[in-house]
């Protein structure tokens, strides 16, 4: 029996508000024969029906479902509001600061600015999840956007293409920078701002998530002078984050450390850091090119995209400097795959890679409403094997400690691969299963990781859903 998933589906999500959806205790699942299929946990199923066609202008059928699991569809996708919220804004003249500024009290990575036909809606993304926050009245939207551009440099005058651009916030106790992209859409510009952390001094290694083998690992492989060290993962799983720990260990008075990236998300005092300018032919490969007539010892590469780079990369590496770089694969392993299939000979590979690194960023659940349970079949994966000594497991609620989410904070896992004499021998040969060879040294996959994180309480199943299946 397949488990049933708690996210919905973004555009279905946007029918109705968070209010609405603690109000009446129901979440949008499907479009059905030009109806919106609820689940509710409501008894009086036929007045609802009837409120909920009038208020949404559109044909409901409404599915009962127990209260636990409507509160499951809550928590996941909503953010209930607490009586001293205000979820309808006017515009004042400090607005902008007061939006930008709780943003990054609560820890959002990014806020989305985005126009309807009555209403802008305001979201913070908080550990990875989008949060409706605000409202504001449609016609007191274009004074923000006017404000926003103005800040980031961009034009004000230009409505039908998209623009990016960058500001800088500055008060007495903090200073940060803000990416801000702009996209012209039905009902006017929809903008995103991207919260930037300027200081990677306190980054640490230690804190990120590695168990201790794993760091043990990962430090010995950077420690080595030459060779690549590759962290894969999707957009937005923290490999700028780790690559900057890294840096910041290896950053002292006798290295020179060199960085072209795109855009620049922290600053670290002693490191050369570069813009990508692609419009102006300062591209990945040709920094990489300028860099190794700089004398380097250390070259960090934001992403490797294409087999111009990865060439240039490995040519940095062969030369005598450690090569620290991002690529977007599935595992720790897959980079070998990828590589390969970008035309990179796998001789070279084996040459000059030290490490492979795959990580996720998963959120922790909140240790002020987590629920312990004791583990079913169901709530897994199909064909999932369940080991036999994991008995409990840990359900996100939601509280008003973690904004109704369930969840608070969140950690990295990781999967690192060591790349070995035995290992070196497989690349050359194209032999890339290597499943028996993990299991024999004892290297944890990410969904190793992922279920020693349910065991120990520190997220729950649907969060590492994906991690789990075959």
């Amino acid at each position: 029996m397949n488990t049933v998933l708690y996210n919905i589906d973004t555009v279905l999500q946007q029918v109705i508000t968070s209010e609405q959806a603690f109000h009446y205790r129901i979440v949008p699942v499907k479009r059905q024969n030009g109806s919106i299929v609820f689940k509710t946990d409501a008894t009086n199923l036929n007045s609802l029906k009837t409120e909920l066609e009038i208020i949404l202008g559109k044909k409901v059928e409404l599915i009962e479902d127990k209260p636990e699991e409507i509160q499951k569809f809550l928590t996941v996708n909503y953010r209930k509001r607490t009586s001293d919220s205000q979820q309808n804004l006017s515009y004042t003249p400090d607005f902008l600061e007061k939006i930008l500024f709780s943003a990054k009290e609560t820890g959002s990575s990014d806020i989305h600015f985005e126009p309807y036909e009555e209403k802008c809606r305001i979201r913070y993304r908080l550990d990875g999840k989008l949060i409706e926050q605000y409202h504001i009245a449609i016609d007191e939207y274009p004074v923000i956007v006017n404000k926003i551009k103005i800040k980031a440099g961009l034009d004000i005058s230009e409505k039908r293409l998209p623009q990016d651009g960058r500001i800088t916030i500055t008060s007495e106790t903090d200073e940060f920078d803000i990416r801000v992209s702009t996209l012209p859409t039905l009902h006017g510009e929809k903008i995103v701002l991207r919260i930037l952390s300027k200081d990677a001094s306190r980054l640490d290694l230690n804190d990120l998530g590695f168990t201790e083998n794993e760091l043990s690992i990962y430090k010995e492989s950077i420690k080595k002078p030459n060779g690549i060290i590759l962290i894969s993962g999707p957009t937005g799983s923290g490999k700028t984050t780790t690559l900057y720990a890294t840096l910041k260990l290896l950053n002292d008075s006798k290295t020179n450390i060199l960085t072209i990236e795109d855009p620049i998300e922290y600053t670290l005092e002693g490191v050369n850091q570069v813009q990508l300018k692609e419009k102006i032919g300062l591209d990945f490969a040709s920094a990489l090119r300028t860099f190794l007539r700089q004398d380097p010892d250390v070259i960090m590469v934001g992403e490797i995209r294409d087999v111009k780079t990865a060439n240039m990369a490995i040519r940095a590496a062969l030369t005598g400097h450690l090569v620290l770089s991002t690529i977007h694969t599935n595992s720790a392993w897959a980079t070998i795959s990828r590589l390969i299939d970008m035309g990179v000979p796998s001789f070279l590979i084996a040459s000059t890679l030290n490490v492979s690194v795959a990580q996720r960023l998963v959120r922790k659940l909140c240790p002020h409403c987590k629920r312990k349970e004791k583990v079913k079949k169901d709530i897994f994966p199909e064909n999932f094997s369940v080991p036999e000594n994991l008995k409990s497991h840990y359900l996100a609620v939601g509280c008003n400690e973690c904004y109704h989410t369930g969840y608070s904070g969140r950690k990295a896992i990781y999967e690192i691969i060591p790349i070995t004499n035995e290992l070196v021998k497989h690349i050359k040969n194209n032999q890339l299963e290597i499943d028996s060879y993990l299991f024999e040294k004892n290297i944890k996959t990410l969904k190793n990781n992922a279920i020693q994180l349910i065991s120990d309480g520190t997220t729950s199943v649907e969060e590492v859903y994906a991690l789990l299946i075959d």
